[in-house]
Formats: structure tokens, C-alpha cells, sequence
């Protein structure tokens, strides 16, 4: 099926009342999420989760993509009107948005992310189209030696460059692999670390962890800093019309970070956060008006918040064409399509074509919704905002625990998730990064999978998983990226003992 058959097709699947709406509701509730202090997308998503098993595969993947980009751009709200980022992809937005409010200019910044947003996003669901279906080409060619190499390698590699030390993300994800080898065996059927409790033998349960990890610990940091939080002033709507000015500093800005955007949402890591920090770095770098940056300028804002719309966007090829997680988002998402019996991967355009076409075709839908309900709805935004903490903390918390006891109707995913929540919120206070722990726990199953078949294949001979050429030049990036702090320790050493020989050249 041709890229043009295929928006037609998806067209087809998401102009019904069920994928409309779902698009509609996943779009403004992940712009609540991401506007609310207190919780973030993954959280958000995680307890939206359990909506999702009564819809079909198609609707439910539409409405958690809708949370996603949604709360991308309702975390921009926070950041730009109370200093507050609603997730940490908004965090430099915080830098001359506040400063935009402070000048009165508040509306003009809120409109032109909302523009940003719709082009970064847009743009990139276009790239989207077009690079996934190639990379399902090039992925029907994998074995378990290549889907490993990809899978254990992708995760060594966002687990470095998740933010932090080193050890700031190997320890989460070591700790996320152990909690996915605990349960049934897939091969005999057995039960493994359940230390006698039955309730155990399914496994950890993704969203008693996810909600645990990012809504429980979240609402505790939250609690920790109620008196620096500052409430919003009103924005009228006659002080969101952009002058001429405006709208010409924002073009190259927001072709910019689109690039910039689409290109981080393919590797492994925190994308639309690194993204983010890329495009302002690079607006610094190359704007016309860079001495303006950081004292309140349209291009520190309007750079990074295209830049993690359009990363949110791209982040779904490696999870379509090949069936991979480069994040806790689409690990969500990955759990929530296998739930239904859908596999992501190379067979997915032709397996199931209207959840692939639906979701890129929602996507340019779910956009153009953002931009209808955010630009007109902005006073409602900041009324939310104005919300006391003592109301709208213990609802997030009930309903982290109606979500997570509903999946499975157990009291047990409820201790997990309190316990999960003390965990998350003790591996925050000491900088611990929390993306790598869901990773691991969703793509642990995957990689012992593809290890025991591979050894199966060769007979035991570990050669295999590095014979092939994807295979190799993949062991050979993570080896690089693995060892970035040392090779730079060994340039400055090489360049110091250079300068100490060349200044004993001189003096001599």
C-alpha cells in the first residue's frame, strides 16, 4: 500500500464517531494532564490505561497518542504563565516564557506554541508516513539476533543518555529487568521470584508501576513545594494577536525545531526533552536575535516546544516499524496493542493496517484539534491552574488508585502501586532517572525472548548475536555510547599532556 493509499485508507478508519472521539478525548484530556501540576503524560496515560482495554486496538492507541501530544503541549501552559513546566520537556520553555509574562505578553507566547506545536507535529507525522513504512522493509529482515541486539542495545543506550550518571540509569534499569523476569516463565510455565504469593504469578503489573513511579512520587514533590507555587494572572483574548514582528521571528524558529525534533524522537532516550534543550541551545546559537534569548525572546519559547511536539510525533516510527519502545510513553503503548493481540513491528501495515494508518491519519486529526481547543480555551486553562492544591491532589491520587485497581480488580496492584510510588519518589531525591525502570520492565520479556531463541537457532553458539552486520554495527554504537565519559577523560588527557609537552618545548 503507497503512502497516498494509505492516508486515504486511515481517513477511512478515523472518520468514525468512535476514533473521533477518541482522538477528541485523548487530545483534551492530555492537555489537562500536562497543564495540572502534579501529574505527568506517562502517569496520565498509565491510568487512562485500563479506558483503553474497552475499545478496539485502533481507538485505544488513537486516545493514548492524543494523551501524549496533548500534554505535550499543556505543559507549556504551566511553564509559560507560572514559571511551573508541566512535564520536563516544557523545563526551557520556563526561561523566556515567564519572562514573556512578566512583560504582559503571555497571550502572544501561549498562541505562537500553539502554532508551533500544530507545525512541529504535523510536519513530523508527514515524516512519520514516510520513514516507517522503509524501516518495516529493512525490519523483515531481523531475527532474534537483530531484534536482541536492537532491544538490549536500545535500552543500554537510552538508559545512558536518559540524563545523569551513569549509574542514574543502569540502576532503574536494572531494577525494571528484574521485575519483568518475576511471574510465569514464558517457555514452562513455571512461577519465578513470587516467594509464595499467587497473586505475583502474573507479574508485575505495568500501570500499578508507571503510576506509582511518576503520579504517587510526583503528588509527594508536589506536596514538598506548595509554597513556591505562584497563580497565574488572566490572559485576555484581545493580548493573544501576534503582531507582524511576531509572526516573522517564529518561521525559522519552528522549522528549526521541527527538524531538530523529528531527528531526536528516533534515537533512544528522553527525546521530547532532549529536543527541547538541542533547539534552544541551538537558537542561542544561530538566531538573529540569540542577545535577546533568556530575557524574554519568541525564539527561546516557540524552538523547543516545536521541537518536543515533533519528537513526540516521531517517536511512534521505532514503535511501529519494528515494535520497539524508545520510551515510557510508547512502552505504554506497546503493552496496550499486545493487550489486544496487536504485535507492532514489520507485519504491522499488513497485519493490521487501519491501527497503523489510523494512528498516523489521527494524528494529523489530533493536531488540528489541539490548536481549535487550546488557543480559544486558554482562560479555561488558567482558571484550572488557579484550582487549590488540597482539591485536585487527593482526585489525582484517588484516581491513580481506582486505575490501578481496575486493571486487574486487585488489591495487590494497589500495594505495588504505593510501594512503587515510596520507591519513585526516594529514586528522585537522589537523582535517579525513572524512564529506564518502565523500559526495562516492558522490554525485559522481549529480550529474554529473542536471547533464548536465538541460542535455540544456533545450537548455543553466542556467536550468533553479533555475526550479522545489524547486529554488529548496533554492539559497536552502544560500545561507543557507553564509553562517551571515558573517551572524553582520555581526550582532555591527551590534549593536557600535549600542552605540558609543548610548553617544555618552549621553555627549552
Amino acid at each position: 500500500m503507497s503512502p497516498l493509499d494509505g492516508m486515504l485508507y486511515g481517513l477511512n478508519v478515523v472518520f468514525t464517531y468512535q476514533n473521533l472521539l477518541a482522538a477528541f478525548a485523548g487530545a483534551l484530556a492530555g492537555t489537562v494532564i500536562g497543564v495540572m501540576p502534579g501529574l505527568g503524560p506517562v502517569a496520565g496515560i498509565a491510568m487512562i490505561l485500563p479506558i483503553t482495554y474497552s475499545l478496539n486496538p485502533t481507538a485505544g492507541v488513537i486516545m493514548m497518542a492524543g494523551i501524549y501530544y496533548g500534554a505535550m503541549y499543556g505543559g507549556s501552559t504551566t511553564a509559560i504563565l507560572v514559571n511551573m513546566p508541566g512535564e520536563s520537556a516544557s523545563v526551557m520553555t520556563c526561561i523566556d516564557g515567564y519572562q514573556m509574562t512578566k512583560k504582559g505578553r503571555a497571550g502572544v507566547a501561549l498562541t505562537l506554541v500553539a502554532l508551533g506545536s500544530f507545525v512541529g507535529g504535523t510536519i513530523s507525522v508527514a515524516g512519520v508516513m514516510l520513514f516507517a513504512p522503509l524501516l518495516a522493509e529493512v525490519g523483515i529482515m531481523f531475527g532474534p539476533a537483530e531484534f536482541f541486539a536492537i532491544a538490549a542495545g536500545g535500552l543500554l543506550i537510552f538508559s545512558r543518555i536518559s540524563g545523569g550518571t551513569l549509574a542514574a540509569g543502569i540502576f532503574p534499569m536494572a531494577i525494571g529487568l528484574l521485575m519483568g523476569t518475576i511471574g510465569q516463565e514464558a517457555v514452562t510455565a513455571e512461577n519465578r521470584f513470587t516467594f509464595g504469593f499467587n497473586d505475583l504469578s502474573q507479574g508485575v503489573t505495568l500501570v500499578a508501576m508507571v503510576v506509582g513511579l511518576y503520579g504517587i512520587a510526583e503528588i509527594m514533590c508536589v506536596v514538598e513545594s506548595l509554597r513556591g507555587q505562584k497563580k497565574p494572572a488572566g490572559v485576555r483574548l484581545r493580548d493573544m494577536l501576534p503582531t507582524r514582528t511576531d509572526w516573522r521571528r517564529s518561521w525559522a524558529p519552528m522549522g528549526r525545531g521541527t527538524v531538530l525534533g523529528f531527528v531526536f524522537g528516533l534515537l533512544p532516550g528522553p527525546h521530547s526533552t532532549l529536543s527541547s534543550f538541542a533547539s534552544y541551545r541551538l537558537e542561542k546559537g544561530v538566531s538573529k536575535y540569540r542577545d535577546e534569548i533568556g530575557q524574554g525572546a519568541l525564539e527561546g519559547v516557540v524552538g523547543p516546544e516545536t521541537a518536543n511536539n515533533a519528537a513526540a510525533t516521531s517517536t511512534m516510527v521505532p514503535l511501529l516499524a519494528l515494535g520497539i519502545p524508545f520510551g515510557a510513553i510508547t512502552a505504554l503503548m506497546l503493552s496496550t496493542l499486545m493487550i489486544h493481540g496487536v504485535q507492532p513491528g514489520p507485519l504491522l501495515m499488513t497485519q493490521h493496517p487501519d491501527v497503523f494508518w489510523g494512528l498516523i491519519v489521527s494524528m494529523y486529526v489530533g493536531n488540528l484539534m489541539l490548536v481549535v481547543l487550546n488557543v480559544p480555551m486558554i482562560g479555561v486553562w488558567v482558571s484550572m491552574l488557579r484550582i487549590p492544591t488540597y482539591i485536585f491532589l487527593p482526585l489525582i491520587l484517588l484516581a491513580a488508585i481506582v486505575g490501578s485497581y481496575s486493571v486487574n480488580n486487585s488489591m495487590h496492584d494497589v500495594y505495588l502501586l504505593l510501594l512503587f510510588g515510596v520507591v519513585g519518589y526516594g529514586l528522585r531525591k537522589f537523582d535517579f532517572q525513572l524512564a529506564p525502570m518502565v523500559v526495562g520492565l516492558v522490554l525485559g520479556p522481549l529480550i529474554e525472548k529473542n536471547l533464548r531463541e536465538g541460542l535455540f537457532m544456533s545450537l548455543g553458539d553466542i556467536s550468533i548475536f553479533y555475526r550479522s552486520p545489524i547486529a554488529l554495527g548496533t554492539w559497536i554504537l552502544v560500545v561507543i555510547v557507553m564509553t562517551l565519559g571515558f573517551q572524553r577523560a582520555l581526550l582532555r588527557r591527551i590534549f593536557r599532556m600535549k600542552v605540558k609537552k609543548l610548553q617544555i618545548e618552549v621553555d627549552e
